[in-house]
């Protein structure tokens, strides 16, 4: 019997796994982490080579699956790696990148 709990937890791989089965989203973590500090969308599509409307789409679906923190200034949003969430469901990951 699966409980309420365990059933998040599952709820919240399936979101890590598909938001990361995206080459670009997996780019987007990569130079966030390389770079090791908050970005906003225009600099990480930049580097990326993506739109800043298409990296923003990017941006909010790695925001529900909990891998960015997003702090907005003014109408700038900018992210930064969720080292806690990669630390609970994928340890060393982001040493792979």
């Amino acid at each position: 019997m699966t409980t309420e709990k365990e059933a998040l937890n599952h709820e919240q791989r399936v979101k890590i796994f598909k938001a990361l089965a995206d080459e670009t989203r997996l780019e987007i973590i990569r130079t966030l982490y390389i770079n090791k500090k908050e970005m906003n969308c225009g600099e990480v599509g930049h580097i990326c080579d993506t739109s800043k409307s298409n990296t923003s789409y990017h941006f909010r679906t790695l925001r529900e699956a909990k891998l960015i923190k997003v702090r907005k200034e003014a109408q700038t949003k900018y992210m930064t790696i969720d080292l806690e969430t990669f630390q609970t469901y994928l340890p060393g990951f982001l040493d792979t990148l």
